[in-house]
């Protein structure tokens, strides 16, 4: 059997990489992936590939007395954007070009240790953080074994770059020395790819989406539940408008197309204070209910007993190349899905008409005409049917996309 040395933050890659090394060894290669000591260990013991995480090094969050003195005490109010342009500054060189730099003689050491003991046919790099392609580059200088850098975000094309046009110049031409040797780039949608390729010219770069698990979905049967729930599973970020499906609530509850005491809005997650002002500004206490974080089984079964997933797409035209893993989830669950909110025209638009498999609401309009149809189609059944394309929804798992990433790494091996 082949062996892939896969070189990630796993505590940060998760669930994609851990997913993808499981269903690798059905295609002929096995994984050994080399992280940072993991906080979150796994709950049984993974099958398919193996874990080493490196000795000695511990990452470390800088914490800065100054601030916390100052926050303290009146005065910090006049100096309060000084000192976060200076720790915003300080940050950008204190921690170029990664927060978890100081892992890179550690990785080193315990992947030269690997190289020793194992014979690896192929070098696989997840990110962020960008240092595990940094780790990938040096080993490829040393032992000459095919890369593949997959990009789960990308590094400074990130939408979310959070640093100043000055660290970007720089860390740009970092990227493309780093990047240089390796032998092909995956990217999660096609818009990222299509950056990866402006920027790295010649270089193969493929689309690899992310995926679900079809064991984990598929592992227990569950009932529906018996009120027209919609569910939302994960942390709601600032960039997520929750207020298109509150809205379209409130004026279906109260023209009485919607009876409330059949519906659920259920959030199981961190909580979410704004969530819950506008539920209570709405009229909707009650009916949005935040059950606070469950594990990821939790999660699975109160997907799959649900009338209806919600996805809350990103409130940014610049991020129409963008997933979230969740949705891949929502697809594994074979559960209609609700995606309220975005512009149009983006991944999350395409993947749901692709797979058939819920409805695409950019406005409030929109988001009132699927629950008006759902809804009645819950009274009349006492559930709402589920439609999707199981063909096409299979192609996401993450069997699927270990094959994809086989493929990848036998061409690269051959040639």
């Amino acid at each position: 059997m082949n062996k892939v040395l896969i070189v990630v933050n796993l505590g940060d890659a998760s669930p994609r990489i851990p997913g993808l090394a499981k269903y690798l060894a059905e295609f002929g290669w096995e994984s050994f992936i080399l992280t940072p000591p993991m906080e979150e260990k796994f709950s049984s013991p993974p099958s398919g590939f193996k874990v080493v995480e490196t000795i000695g090094y511990k990452r470390t969050d800088v914490r800065y007395y100054a601030r916390d003195h100052f926050e303290s005490r009146k005065p910090y109010r006049k100096i309060k954007p000084f000192l976060k342009f200076f720790y915003r500054r300080f940050s950008e060189i204190r921690h170029y070009p990664d927060r978890q730099k100081d892992w890179v003689p550690f990785a080193l050491k315990s992947a030269r240790d690997l190289l020793a003991s194992q014979t690896i046919d192929a070098l696989l790099t997840s990110s962020p953080p960008a240092i595990a392609h940094i780790v990938a580059r040096q080993l490829k200088e040393e032992h000459r074994i095919p890369w593949v850098a997959d990009f789960r975000d990308l590094w400074t094309q990130n939408h979310n770059y959070p640093y100043s046009r000055f660290r970007k110049f720089f860390e740009k031409k970092l990227e493309l020395k780093t990047l240089s040797t390796a032998d092909a780039l995956v990217a999660v949608s096609k818009p990222m790819a299509d950056k990866l390729t402006m920027l790295h010219g010649e270089k193969q770069v493929f689309t690899i989406t992310n995926g679900f698990d079809p064991e984990k979905m598929g592992a227990t049967e569950v009932d529906l539940t018996l009120k027209f729930t919609i569910t939302y599973t994960g942390q709601i970020y600032k960039k997520q408008n929750t207020e298109k499906l509150l809205v379209a609530l409130r004026d279906l509850i109260s023209e009485g197309t919607l009876d409330r005491n059949d519906v659920e809005v259920r959030i199981f997650g961190p909580a979410n204070e704004e969530l819950k002002k506008q539920a209570e500004r709405f009229g909707l206490a009650g009916v949005v209910v935040q059950y606070g974080t469950v594990s990821r089984e939790v999660c699975f079964q109160r997907q799959k007993e649900s009338q209806l997933l919600w996805q809350i797409t990103w409130e940014d035209p610049v991020e129409k190349g963008a997933y979230s893993g969740k949705i891949f989830e929502y697809l594994g669950a074979h559960r209609n899905i609700l995606a309220t909110g975005g512009f149009g025209g983006d991944v999350v638009e395409e993947l749901i008409k692709e797979t058939n498999s819920g409805f695409y609401c950019s406005n409030v309009e929109d988001v009132k005409t699927a629950l008006r149809k759902l809804y009645s189609e819950y009274k009349a059944k006492g559930f709402v049917l589920y439609h999707g394309d199981l063909e096409k929804i299979d192609k996401y798992s993450y069997r699927e996309m270990a094959k994809r990433f086989a493929d990848i790494l036998e061409d690269l091996k051959c040639s």
